[in-house]
Formats: C-alpha cells, structure tokens, sequence
C-alpha cells in the first residue's frame, strides 16, 4: 500500500470526517520522480470542534506518528469544523512552495 493510501486509511478510521482529501505534493517539490514525501491533507470534521488549531495537528499528528518517523517529509494539515469549512466556501490554502530542503 503506497502512503498516500495509509495516511488515507488511518485518518478515515481514526476520525470522524466529514471531507478527507489527501494530496501527494512531492512531485512539486526537489525529489525523485514517484516519491511520497510531501503531503496535504485536508480534513473536515466535527471531532475538531472546541479544539484550537495546535490540538488539531497534534491529533492529525498522533494518528500518523509511524509515517512521520521517516516515511513523510512534509505535511501541510488544514483541520475544519464543518462550519469553518462552509464560511471557507470548501477550498483549503495551497501549500508554499518548497524552499529545497537543506539547500
């Protein structure tokens, strides 16, 4: 199972979503071709409500903590409430773009 499909995976099962879009970015980033390293994932949920944004990502964060040991590179997270995600009109901010690691 390649990564995308893991990440895909564990958050579905591990969160209420409402929208869950996982993006594999790495081919806009300075890394061989077919690599999974660089991710967005957008995720609407209800479980996210009451929660500021840091307790978000450190949920998103947990449930993907084997992925992020090595496997994943970069991981831009956009958390939602479903009300959040309505007055955004259901578009999420494009990632920046990559600086070129340790260049």
């Amino acid at each position: 199972m390649n990564i995308q499909a893991v990440i895909e995976r564990k958050l579905a099962s591990d969160i209420n979503a409402l929208h869950l879009d996982v993006v594999n970015e790495s081919n806009n980033h300075n890394v061989p071709a077919g690599s999974e390293s660089h991710f967005k994932v957008v995720l609407v949920s209800e479980d996210f409500s009451g929660k500021p944004l840091l307790a978000r990502h450190r949920m998103v964060n947990k449930i993907l903590e084997e992925e992020l040991q090595g496997k994943i590179h970069a991981l831009a997270l956009h958390t939602y409430t479903q009300a959040e995600w309505q007055d955004a009109f259901g578009t999420a901010p494009l990632s920046p773009p990559c600086l070129g690691g340790g260049k």
